[in-house]
């Protein structure tokens, strides 16, 4: 990477002489309108880019698509044989049909746990009945207090023996009822499982680059294709760790594509990615057209100069004047050091160490 300056005049004068072996050529820093810019390189990537990737293992048995396709949201582009989950979901179908059944008032077993509760109710109603009349019967002395306690005995059993059978249908009828949610439950996540053998589009889109074929063995998490938007393209510029600073939201970019070097398209920084990259070494941000885009192709290489800021009335030289370790050669002085600025490709910024009376010379042999 490199910061470059664009200039607003261009005229500089030279001096020329020569001597006996040799020409030299002479001449003054001048002052001049600059533009500092980052140069970046790049690539046009679509907007909403993201992976249709494979939620279950098995064999691609249908492959709906082609590079190029544009599609709506929610179309199936791929099917993936997996036995297993149409086996559990056909099997969680049936086991919910069972629970529905198991669950419902006319269910076996609750009827049977329902007519036990019923029978308990009448037998507790036919002890009370008994334990009233031995009461009668006892007082009158007309049955032993043995016989009066013993139905007393027959009524407190069969008060225990109803709440038993209660408790039983309620726990009864509460486990078929949980058994019932268990079961939909496990239907859903059989059926959701099932779906994914499906490779549906989470969004609309085209397909810019397919990366299996018809038959492969894709396993969860495969890259079936990489999808985006067809019209809005975006440009991710590279960006040297030792510029980043010096970019922020905002600013103008002035792009040219590889396919067409001759035309420039504007542009602004929208986003800064957080992360720096480990593999390119490179931090990277993200730029939107403000010029319409008449070449939508993803992946077409490109360059950005990010306009950082203009500066008036700047001193300047030629860069090829300036020599190793930054190092002039001023007439009458010989090799001196000069602080620099900016650096472009023609011309260099002078903080210090020459100004517009000095007189610097190039020697060519």
């Amino acid at each position: 990477m490199k910061t470059s300056i664009q200039l607003t005049a261009l005229a500089t004068l030279f001096f020329l002489f020569s001597s006996c072996s040799k020409k030299s050529s002479e001449t003054k820093p001048t002052r001049k309108n600059i533009t500092e810019t980052v140069f970046a390189s790049g690539v046009l990537v679509p907007e909403d880019n993201y992976n249709l990737t494979a939620q279950n293992d098995g064999y691609l048995i249908h492959l709906n698509f082609i590079e190029g396709d544009t599609f709506k949201a929610g179309k199936v582009m791929a099917v993936i044989e997996n036995k297993q989950n149409a086996i559990n979901a056909s099997s969680a179908g049936e086991l919910l049909d069972i629970a529905h059944i198991n669950a419902a008032p006319d269910a076996p077993s609750l009827k049977q746990a329902e007519a036990n509760l019923v029978l308990a109710q009448k037998k507790m109603a036919e002890d009370e009945l008994q334990a009233q009349r031995y009461k009668k019967l006892y007082e009158s002395k007309s049955v032993s207090k043995l016989e009066y306690e013993n139905a007393g005995l027959a009524l407190d059993n069969s008060k225990a023996a109803l709440q038993v059978q209660q408790e039983n249908y309620r726990a009864m009828k509460l486990q078929a009822e949980q058994q019932l949610i268990l079961q939909k439950a496990q239907t859903d996540v059989n059926g959701v499982l099932k779906n994914q053998n499906e490779i549906r589009t989470v969004v609309g889109g085209k397909v810019y680059k397919k990366l299996k074929e018809l038959g492969d063995y894709v396993r969860k998490g495969d890259v079936i294709a990489v999808v985006g938007d067809p019209e809005n393209l975006y440009v991710k510029l590279s960006i040297d760790e030792s510029n980043i600073s010096k970019i922020s939201v905002g600013q103008k970019v002035i792009i040219q594509l590889n396919t067409n070097m001759e035309k420039n398209y504007n542009g602004k920084v929208t986003e800064i990615y957080p992360a720096f990259d480990d593999q390119t070494q490179s931090f990277y941000c993200k730029v939107k057209f403000t010029d319409p885009l008449d070449f939508k192709i993803s992946g077409t290489q490109l360059q950005g100069n990010i306009v950082i800021r203009d500066k008036n009335n700047v001193l300047v030289i030629p860069k090829n004047y300036l020599g190793y370790g930054n190092k002039v050669n001023v007439k009458g002085k010989g090799l001196i050091t000069v602080e620099t600025g900016f650096i472009s490709t023609e011309w260099v910024e002078i903080l210090s160490g020459l100004d517009e009376n000095s007189i610097i010379t190039l020697d060519h042999p």
